[in-house]
């Protein structure tokens, strides 16, 4: 009989450096014959004592990305990782294999373990990512059908390095994208490739993406506010945060119906039967008393065709309060004179860039996402001239 029945769940740190033995923790994890775990990189481990008031059937804990602070750890039910990895296969068309080019302590990368466990398969695991690895970890794949996931550095930079790696993209059924906002551009080439690519939406708190290409995954549904505040709700919805029952008690709820809900601070609009996450209600740039919201700007700027990556922040400006600030990486060098009179009529005259940054890379503080309080603080900031600013 297992030390660790279902419904009273152990909690234990687990390093995922050996992927072999992770997918075997997470498969007992799943089953009841092992504990609830809480991956982490190889060196950074969590203190998880103290702590109490585990729900039933938990599986597994894993930490959010800490995009409004500190990162939290959302409790995931085996139901809740079960239903998120059962829609995925069934909005692409069935079980598959996958390959997994991106770390696995992150809802994102531990759920294409978890469907590899569901379909039966096993999957392919590169040390790293990298456009080699990837055309040879491709190559690798045997089954019938063939699923990835990535972040959109990673398809750009594949898409960037010439017809081996395209042709190892246009080899999959089926390809989930998310992690940040996606360029649409590098959407259209992508698929131009014959691979399917569904852009994702979600987070830890939802057992990872359960909005593909603006459509709830069964089981799922979204309610948008009148201040455009998207609530998530399903049966993919974390049992809250551990240890933090204030978090919880202000984030998770359940419908009249006993559904769960979880209130996000992301922002969003419904176009043509579609969600459309437009931005985070903490991320909006308030300059000169008008609110922008950054993907606007950011999915305008991705348009030209030297820029590969976007991010607009506000930054702190005497006379506006904040200013749209634009860090951006390109193929060629620009200006902030080239990047304003690209968003021209693209954009409202109050949404145009103030400031710019060119990088080499985009600071990341998860997979995929940028971390804009670094980008905040970077050196280099391109600034327009006082005559420049009356538009």
């Amino acid at each position: 009989m297992s030390a660790y029945p279902w419904w009273v769940p152990d909690l234990q740190p687990f390093a995922v450096g050996d992927l072999t033995a992770y997918r075997a923790a997470l498969a007992a994890a799943l089953d009841g014959s092992g504990p609830a775990i809480a991956p982490y990189a190889d060196r950074a481990a969590p203190d998880l004592a103290p702590f109490a008031g585990l729900p039933d059937g938990l599986a597994l804990v894993v930490s959010t990305s800490g995009s409004t602070g500190s990162p939290k750890r959302a409790m995931l039910t085996r139901d809740a990782l079960v239903a998120s990895a059962d829609a995925t296969h069934e909005r692409l068309g069935g079980p598959g294999q996958w390959l997994l080019p991106m770390p696995a302590q992150h809802i994102a990368g531990t759920q294409v373990l978890i469907r590899s466990l569901r379909a039966g398969t096993t999957p392919v695991t590169p040390q790293h990512f990298g456009v080699r690895e990837f055309i040879a970890a491709a190559r690798k794949l045997t089954h019938e059908r063939r699923y990835t996931a990535l972040v959109p550095t990673q398809l750009h930079r594949l898409l960037d390095a010439g017809d081996e790696a395209r042709a190892a993209l246009g080899s999959f059924d089926g390809i989930l994208l998310g992690g940040a906002a996606a360029d649409p551009g590098m959407l259209e080439d992508a698929e131009r490739l014959g691979a399917t690519v569904l852009t994702t939406y979600g987070s830890s708190e939802t057992a990872g993406g359960c909005v593909y290409s603006g459509e709830p995954l069964t089981g799922t549904t979204v309610d948008i506010a009148d201040d455009g505040r998207i609530t998530l709700c399903g049966n993919t919805i974390a049992s809250g945060y551990l240890g933090r029952p204030d978090l919880t008690a202000a984030t998770f709820g359940r419908r009249a119906d006993g559904i769960r809900t979880f209130r996000t601070d992301d922002i969003g609009v419904w176009r043509n039967g579609r969600l459309q996450v437009v931005g985070r209600i903490d991320d909006l740039i308030n300059t000169g008393g008008v609110k922008v919201a950054p993907r606007i700007v950011e999915t305008a700027a991705t348009s030209h065709t030297d820029v590969l990556e976007a991010v607009a922040l506000g930054l702190p400006d005497e006379d506006w309060g904040q200013a749209v600030g634009l860090a951006i990486r390109a193929r060629n060098a620009l200006s902030l004179e080239d990047i304003r009179e690209h968003l021209r009529g693209r954009v409202p005259s109050y949404a145009l860039p103030k400031r710019l940054l060119l990088v080499d890379e985009m600071p990341l503080r998860g997979p995929g996402k940028p971390d804009r309080a670094s980008l905040a603080t970077a050196p280099g900031w391109q600034t327009l001239n006082v005559h420049q600013q009356a538009d």
